[in-house]
């Protein structure tokens, strides 16, 4: 009797041990559980302050795109009617657009002939690709054997059917305004600003332009810059110019640099013929800021700020005149020097960046 009552005994200890560490295993999962739900749930609540914040205390509107791609977009203040906009005839410019063709590249280049054969090679393979002009302001022509490669290239990458054409645009003078010239014989109203040094991958060209053709009027683009109130010498009136660090640090831009940027090809013939021609003199003076002149002329005319587009960019080229002393000094007189021939600063802040939802984990 006594043994039976211990080994009933220990029967019943070993129930109480197994059904006591049941109820903890469940408790554990039930916590990892909760976990889980409540981390979904925080991404999902807070998924809209990534997707869209400015500083522009404008009411969001999202636009409607073109296609069914994955557009982590944004909002953006573009203005709705053109007759607002700044420089006159640019609403009947505007009236028939051409956005269900392809984009062209506008590519500058200054003797860099292996690097522009890279660029040409690597750009031809883009899907929607129509054409590459090439900006050509050397005292001699491109030679026979450049030409002869280039062709060679752009002929190698057509498939089904699909040929890019591609142009020389010649210059007879040396200046940084010849990327922004008006070309007359430009098919697509879409172009692609780029330098003969800066390659993206054709997914983030392609991502870009279905950026660009849901906002058309606005410069979209891979590198933003920024501009603020020089606050040190106490003057409202003077601005300074931000590199990379400053969009890094505020958050902030109200510029995207033309040397890998979508826009309008209209504004070619705004730049040439609207633009204030003491900003073309200055800029083939100085060698420099054609770029924020661009970026000035869009905003001008808009009254919008640009969209940044995130990519990937590969700089095969060596440092250019950003890497020399006195760079920012140089672009802040532009910037101030340009607003005082607009009498204003037409410059938009912005805080909302284009991310393609396809190639990111988390939003």
């Amino acid at each position: 009797m006594r043994g039976s009552c211990w080994l009933n005994r220990r029967i019943e200890q070993r129930f109480r041990l197994l059904a006591i560490s049941t109820v903890k295993s469940a408790k554990i999962k039930l916590l990892l559980f909760c976990c889980v739900a409540l981390t979904l749930l925080a991404f999902s609540s807070t998924g809209s302050s990534f997707l869209l914040w400015n500083n522009t205390n404008q009411t969001p509107q999202i636009p409607s795109f073109t296609d069914s791609r994955h557009l982590m977009l944004l909002e953006s203040p573009f203005l709705d009617d053109l007759s607002k906009l700044t420089y006159p005839g640019i609403r009947e410019k505007g009236k028939q657009q051409n956005l269900g063709k392809g984009y062209s590249i506008v590519m500058n280049t200054w003797k860099r002939y292996d690097l522009l054969k890279q660029s040409i090679k690597h750009y031809s393979s883009c899907p929607r690709l129509e054409s590459v002009h090439i900006v050509w302001s050397e005292p001699n022509p491109p030679s026979e054997s450049l030409l002869k490669y280039l062709h060679h290239v752009v002929k190698s990458k057509s498939r089904d059917g699909r040929y890019v054409k591609l142009r020389f645009d010649i210059n007879t003078e040396d200046s940084l305004n010849n990327r922004f010239k008006e070309i007359k014989d430009l098919e697509t109203d879409a172009v692609f600003s780029i330098d003969d040094d800066v390659i993206f991958p054709c997914s983030s060209v392609e991502f870009a332009f279905d950026v660009w053709q849901s906002a058309p009027d606005a410069m979209v683009g891979f590198v933003p810059r920024v501009h603020w109130v020089d606050s040190l010498n106490g003057d409202s009136n003077k601005f300074r110019y931000g590199g990379w660090w400053s969009v890094w640090w505020t958050g902030t831009y109200s510029m995207v640099l033309s040397k890998a940027a979508f826009f309008h090809k209209k504004y070619f013939s705004l730049y040439t013929n609207e633009m204030p021609s003491s900003i073309r003199e200055f800029v083939t003076k100085n060698r420099n800021c054609e770029d924020i002149a661009m970026s000035f002329l869009v905003a001008n005319a808009t009254g919008a700020p640009p969209l940044w587009v995130k990519g990937k960019i590969y700089e095969i080229g060596s440092t250019g005149i950003s890497s020399l002393g006195g760079h920012s000094e140089r672009r802040s007189d532009c910037v101030n020097i340009f607003t005082s021939v607009y009498g204003r600063m037409p410059l938009v802040y912005t805080s909302v960046k284009a991310v393609d939802s396809r190639n990111v984990w988390f939003w």
